[in-house]
């Protein structure tokens, strides 16, 4: 356990650094996927591998082991984890439950607040267009969502990029991306060194919908022209709290839109799917040390028990007048 416990961190920084990278180089779509996935695995083991440390320490208390029937002396020969590493994982861990827990009461808001705002929009259809100068366009989740665009960012268009502007924020609405977004909002909460896939996962979404936008419109160079001049309009603008299609990084998701389909590759997925099963298998090795670490534990308090239990007097060989040597409790016959 005490080499296991450790290899969910180590997969999450590998992670943190080499995930990025990795879905710059997959397709959008199967990309956030993998991100998700990947958030989802590493958070859960960076979570389970604090709190084995720190049950492992908080078990060589004596006023625990005493509730829990086990030896300390057994339990710190087996797994020797010091009680400051303990301690230490107890209180990352629990820094993570409470952020994890805000993280949780505020994207719920938020999407309590995209309810809200789609049934308050005018117009029953999925469009809606409001009055309004500033060029803002974006999707809002509900159900079902609703497509929100400004009649100053209409202007902004011509004909071929407003159908690819649409196409884009429906694209957003079909595949829910929202819902990737609270997975990678809550992963980082629990784990802040998850936060680059968060990044990346913004990232991946907005090409997610220009790639859909291109298949739907027929054009690759319409999208790019669309993205690039709605986020010239709203530069210096405060961006929506939604999907928007000025998200992202604009430069590189036009450069990704001039440039070929990207090509499926299989050994990003390969290697992230390997690390993972890493991840995954040395959490299971290492709770399972755990058990049988605080059996062995249980089982060496249990004879230590035992041997303070009082023990019959040993008999004796004593050697007689005869020469004979008899078995013989401790007394001497005459």
């Amino acid at each position: 356990m005490l080499v296991s416990v450790y290899i969910p961190f180590v997969v999450t920084a590998v992670l943190a650094v080499l995930g990025p990278r990795l879905a710059r180089r997959l397709p959008p779509r199967p990309a956030a996927w993998a991100l998700a996935c990947a958030a989802l695995v590493t958070a859960a083991g960076w979570a389970g591998a604090l709190g084995l440390l720190a049950f492992t320490g908080l078990a060589q208390v004596p006023q625990v082991a005493a509730e829990g029937r086990w030896s300390v002396a057994a339990l710190r020969a087996a797994d020797p984890v010091y009680r400051v590493v303990a301690f230490g994982s107890a209180l990352v861990l629990a820094v993570g439950i409470v952020s994890l827990l805000v993280a949780g009461v505020r994207q719920a808001r938020h999407l309590v607040w995209a309810r809200r705002e789609c049934a308050h929009l005018p117009g029953e259809t999925e469009l809606a267009v409001v009055d309004d100068d500033a060029p803002l366009a974006f999707a809002l989740p509900g159900a079902p969502g609703r497509i929100v665009v400004s009649r100053g960012m209409l202007r902004c268009l011509g004909n071929d990029e407003r159908e690819a502007l649409l196409a884009h924020e429906r694209a957003h609405l079909r595949g829910r991306h929202h819902l990737f977004q609270t997975v990678w909002r809550l992963t980082a909460a629990l784990n802040p060194l998850l936060r680059p896939l968060a990044v990346a996962g913004d990232f991946v979404l907005e090409r997610w919908a220009d790639e859909e936008a291109a298949e739907r419109v027929g054009d690759r160079r319409v999208v790019a022209h669309a993205v690039g001049r709605a986020a010239l309009a709203s530069a210096g603008k405060r961006r929506p709290v939604a999907l928007a299609v000025t998200g992202g990084a604009v430069p590189q998701r036009v450069r990704a839109l001039l440039a070929p389909p990207p090509a499926r590759r299989s050994l990003p997925l390969v290697t992230g799917g390997l690390l993972l099963a890493v991840c995954c298998t040395s959490l299971a090795n290492a709770a399972s040390d755990s058990d049988h670490m605080l059996d062995s534990a249980q089982w060496a308090q249990c004879a230590a028990g035992t041997d303070d239990s009082p023990l019959e007097q040993p008999r004796i060989p004593v050697s007689c007048c005869d020469g004979r040597e008899h078995q013989e409790s401790g007394e001497h016959r005459p």
